[in-house]
Protein backbone atom coordinates (compact mmCIF):
# COMPACT_ATOMS: atom_id res chain seq x y z
CA UNK A 1 0.00 0.00 0.00
CA UNK A 2 2.70 2.48 -0.27
CA UNK A 3 1.87 3.62 -3.61
CA UNK A 4 -1.61 4.73 -2.53
CA UNK A 5 0.13 6.28 0.82
CA UNK A 6 2.71 8.40 -1.56
CA UNK A 7 -0.64 9.56 -3.06
CA UNK A 8 -2.23 10.26 -0.14
CA UNK A 9 0.57 12.36 1.72
CA UNK A 10 0.47 14.54 -1.95
CA UNK A 11 -2.69 15.06 -1.77
CA UNK A 12 -2.94 16.09 1.89
CA UNK A 13 0.53 17.80 2.14
CA UNK A 14 -0.97 21.08 3.20
CA UNK A 15 -2.71 18.80 6.10
CA UNK A 16 0.37 16.90 7.05
CA UNK A 17 2.78 20.35 6.85
CA UNK A 18 3.29 20.92 10.29
CA UNK A 19 2.54 17.89 12.01
CA UNK A 20 5.76 15.65 13.53
CA UNK A 21 5.02 12.49 11.12
CA UNK A 22 6.87 9.05 12.10
CA UNK A 23 7.02 6.46 9.59
CA UNK A 24 8.98 2.90 8.77
CA UNK A 25 12.34 3.21 6.36
CA UNK A 26 11.14 2.79 2.75
CA UNK A 27 7.44 4.22 3.17
CA UNK A 28 8.94 7.14 4.56
CA UNK A 29 11.38 7.73 1.59
CA UNK A 30 8.97 7.30 -1.12
CA UNK A 31 6.69 9.80 0.92
CA UNK A 32 9.55 12.28 1.34
CA UNK A 33 10.49 12.06 -2.61
CA UNK A 34 6.71 13.47 -3.14
CA UNK A 35 6.99 16.01 -0.54
CA UNK A 36 10.15 16.33 0.61
CA UNK A 37 9.14 19.54 3.08
CA UNK A 38 6.93 17.12 5.61
CA UNK A 39 8.62 16.92 8.66
CA UNK A 40 9.22 12.94 8.80
CA UNK A 41 10.86 10.88 10.80
CA UNK A 42 12.22 7.70 8.89
CA UNK A 43 12.73 4.60 11.37
CA UNK A 44 14.11 1.19 10.69
CA UNK A 45 12.34 -0.78 8.02
CA UNK A 46 8.65 -2.38 9.31
CA UNK A 47 10.48 -6.16 9.49
CA UNK A 48 13.72 -5.27 10.78
CA UNK A 49 11.83 -3.28 13.98
CA UNK A 50 10.19 -0.43 12.86
CA UNK A 51 6.88 -1.10 13.89
CA UNK A 52 8.20 -1.71 17.14
CA UNK A 53 9.91 1.33 17.25
CA UNK A 54 6.17 3.16 16.36
CA UNK A 55 4.55 1.17 19.12
CA UNK A 56 7.23 1.80 21.20
CA UNK A 57 6.37 6.35 20.33
CA UNK A 58 2.70 5.32 20.97
CA UNK A 59 3.21 3.53 24.11
CA UNK A 60 5.18 6.66 25.59
CA UNK A 61 3.01 9.35 23.84
CA UNK A 62 4.47 10.63 21.33
CA UNK A 63 1.99 9.50 18.37
CA UNK A 64 -1.63 11.36 18.55
CA UNK A 65 -2.56 9.23 15.72
CA UNK A 66 -2.49 6.92 13.31
CA UNK A 67 -2.39 6.11 8.96
CA UNK A 68 -1.61 2.56 8.12
CA UNK A 69 -2.87 1.70 5.31
CA UNK A 70 -3.96 -1.97 5.33
CA UNK A 71 -4.12 -4.50 2.00
CA UNK A 72 -6.17 -7.38 3.77
CA UNK A 73 -6.15 -9.30 0.55
CA UNK A 74 -2.09 -9.30 0.70
CA UNK A 75 -0.43 -11.42 3.19
CA UNK A 76 2.22 -9.40 5.14
CA UNK A 77 5.62 -10.85 6.06
CA UNK A 78 5.56 -8.73 8.97
CA UNK A 79 1.71 -9.64 10.11
CA UNK A 80 2.54 -10.15 13.56
CA UNK A 81 4.20 -7.01 14.06
CA UNK A 82 1.34 -4.66 12.72
CA UNK A 83 -0.87 -6.78 14.76
CA UNK A 84 0.94 -5.66 17.83
CA UNK A 85 1.58 -2.28 16.30
CA UNK A 86 -2.64 -2.09 15.85
CA UNK A 87 -2.95 -3.78 18.96
CA UNK A 88 -1.08 -0.59 21.08
CA UNK A 89 -3.03 1.78 18.71
CA UNK A 90 -6.16 0.44 20.45
CA UNK A 91 -4.62 -0.11 23.94
CA UNK A 92 -3.42 3.82 23.96
CA UNK A 93 -6.74 4.82 22.35
CA UNK A 94 -4.94 6.14 19.40
CA UNK A 95 -7.11 7.44 16.43
CA UNK A 96 -5.85 4.69 14.15
CA UNK A 97 -7.31 5.14 10.21
CA UNK A 98 -6.66 1.63 7.97
CA UNK A 99 -7.53 2.60 4.83
CA UNK A 100 -7.87 6.48 2.77
CA UNK A 101 -11.45 6.81 3.61
CA UNK A 102 -10.81 6.82 7.35
CA UNK A 103 -7.36 8.85 7.27
CA UNK A 104 -9.57 11.90 5.41
CA UNK A 105 -11.57 12.14 8.50
CA UNK A 106 -8.46 11.47 10.92
CA UNK A 107 -6.90 15.11 8.72
CA UNK A 108 -9.98 16.69 9.42
CA UNK A 109 -9.42 17.23 12.78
Amino acid sequence: MKDEMVEFAAAHAADLKGLRIASTETTGGRVLEAVPDLELVRLKSGPLGGDQQIGALIATGEIDMMIFFVDPLTPMPHDVDVKALMRLAIVYDIPMALNRATAEILLRR
